[in-house]
């Protein structure tokens, strides 16, 4: 099976503007593509995952990637898939996120003369007159099909800023000037993409009179169509210290038995064959087919040792041992009161419910056990000496954390 087939077969492609030449492209390593990362956060995401294994997956095909950090389109903002405008960042701290995104980006992809490339937008973007830019590709852009884009039209009702009404061309205007100035032919990015993308296409069409090329890849969301990469409102970080290598295994450990098989498909590299095996089993084995891909994810990103640590964690925590390597909170002398600390505020301290009133409901439905014994008293209170040799606080199946007194 060659690349683009394989592709397919896992899931990943959803649009495409000329299938023929891009089959044909990638599939002889021909392919000079590019995907932006939005620097809006000091580290990538879960939700990034996708687009960093698929530049992987062409790389090691001989097409060469370029990854291109949006420190320039950053500072306007996406529209697409919001509700509400953007937090506005300073420069300062896109140049800081810009700096943990290319860190994190060089665990997947390899960077280096000849190689993939690593380029920032503000380069160019930060530059550019604005009567200059209106002159050069104003002209190549109709408003009234700008508006019939779906990034553009779900914001319509609640308010469309001006400054955000901008992102098209900024991002066309990115492939503009990676085509012109580094032979890039290719864009990749997310099926919410699309419209930016073909804006991009249509600027080098028209203003070099070359053909260029867009396909989008299908966003991973669960089997009840939300965005995966979540877990309790908050994103899955790929920053070990922002979600902990174990944390991150567990996301993936406890995906639904409907997902499990496609997250295999889109996410890992292990062989189609093996995963057509795999999506024979039922009942059980569902479980190990989770506990392969939780393995194989954190490998990728926190290496072996890390991944086979949370394994041994996992399966000793769900066996009923004290939980290993579980993610920890240390509590401090000031968070106690005369030596004792109790539960609702253990909760709400290590992060396991949002508010005191949800750890009150909690401890209240019987969801929350302490070392394997159920808390139902919502007055229930640890000593110093207990916290100094760790408790195993868990809310639910799946939330959980060794709280300890630092």
């Amino acid at each position: 099976m060659q690349l683009y087939e394989e592709l397919v077969a896992r899931g990943l492609i959803a649009q495409v503007t000329d299938e023929a030449h891009i089959r044909e492209m990638i599939n002889e390593g021909k392919a000079t593509f590019y995907i932006g990362f939005d620097c809006t956060a000091d580290s990538l995401t879960a939700g990034h995952f996708m687009a960093l294994t698929l530049m992987k997956r062409l790389q090691m095909a001989g097409n060469k990637p370029i990854a291109l950090i949006g420190g320039g389109t950053t500072m306007i903002g996406d529209p697409s898939g919001r509700t509400d405008m953007r937090k506005m960042l300073t420069r300062e701290d896109i140049e800081h996120n810009a700096a943990c995104f290319k860190r994190q980006m060089e665990r997947f992809i390899d960077f280096g003369e000849g190689k993939a490339m690593m380029l920032n937008n503000a380069d160019w973007l930060l530059n550019l007159n604005y009567v200059d830019l209106l002159r050069e590709v104003g002209a190549c852009f109709s408003v009234n099909n700008m508006l019939r884009a779906e990034c553009y039209k779900q914001r319509m009702e609640k308010g469309l800023s001006f400054l955000e009404f901008n992102y098209m061309i900024m991002q066309s205007y990115d492939f503009y000037y990676l085509f012109r100035e580094y032979g890039c032919n290719m864009e990749f990015g997310g099926d919410d993409q699309w419209s930016n993308m073909l804006g991009g296409t249509e600027l080098i069409r028209r203003k070099l009179g070359k053909d260029a090329y867009a396909m989008t890849i299908t966003l991973l969301t669960d089997s009840n169509g939300k965005k995966m990469g979540k877990t309790a409102g908050n994103a899955v970080w790929l920053d070990p210290n922002k979600t902990s290598p174990y944390e991150f295994f567990q996301y993936w450990r406890n995906v639904g038995d409907a997902d499990v098989m496609k997250c295999l498909r889109m996410l890992t590299f292990l062989p189609m064959k093996q995963i057509e095996e795999m999506s024979r089993w039922e009942g059980g084995r569902l479980n190990e087919a989770k506990e392969i891909l939780a393995v194989e994810l954190t490998r990728m990103v926190h290496g072996e040792e890390e991944a086979q640590k949370a394994l041994a964690a996992s399966r000793a925590l769900f066996g009923g041992a004290a939980g290993g390597d579980a993610p920890a909170y240390a509590l401090s002398a000031a968070d106690l009161t005369d030596g004792k600390i109790d539960i609702l505020s253990v909760l709400t301290l290590a992060g396991l419910v949002p508010s005191r009133s949800e750890a009150r409901r909690a401890v209240e439905q019987g969801g929350v056990t302490a070392d394997g014994e159920k808390i139902t008293d919502i007055h229930h209170a640890f000593t110093a000496e207990q916290l100094a040799a760790g408790v195993l606080v868990k809310r639910g199946k799946k939330t959980f954390k060794k709280v300890t007194l630092g």
